[in-house]
């Protein structure tokens, strides 16, 4: 017959246990945010060659960036500066002067 409590053949040992605690890193050992990165290059292609399609992607992984921030004190400088190339390409291409057509 089994006995009834279970503490008899139980191998765990709840005294043993500990919560988890997260490894602190530094802000040099956090992993590269690719999102971040090609919003800059994306905002100041589309700023520089006037492509549209270039500053919305900005737009779009300056989004992913911010969902997927993990150090704001870090990643806020770089997001801020891929939004405003952004921006700027959307609003020179959107609202600027029209390229002047050769006959």
């Amino acid at each position: 017959m089994k006995e009834t409590s279970s503490s008899a053949t139980d191998p765990r040992q709840p005294s043993a246990a500990k919560p988890y605690v997260p490894p602190t890193l530094s802000p040099q050992d956090l992993p590269i945010d690719y999102a971040g990165f090609l919003a800059v290059i994306f905002g100041v292609l589309g700023v520089t060659l006037r492509y549209k399609l270039c500053s919305w992607l900005a737009i779009i992984f300056c989004a992913q960036s911010f969902a997927n921030m993990k150090s704001f004190e870090n990643d806020s400088k770089q997001l801020s500066m891929a939004f405003m190339f952004g921006v700027m390409g959307l609003v020179t291409n959107y609202l600027g002067p029209r390229p002047v057509k050769k006959s």
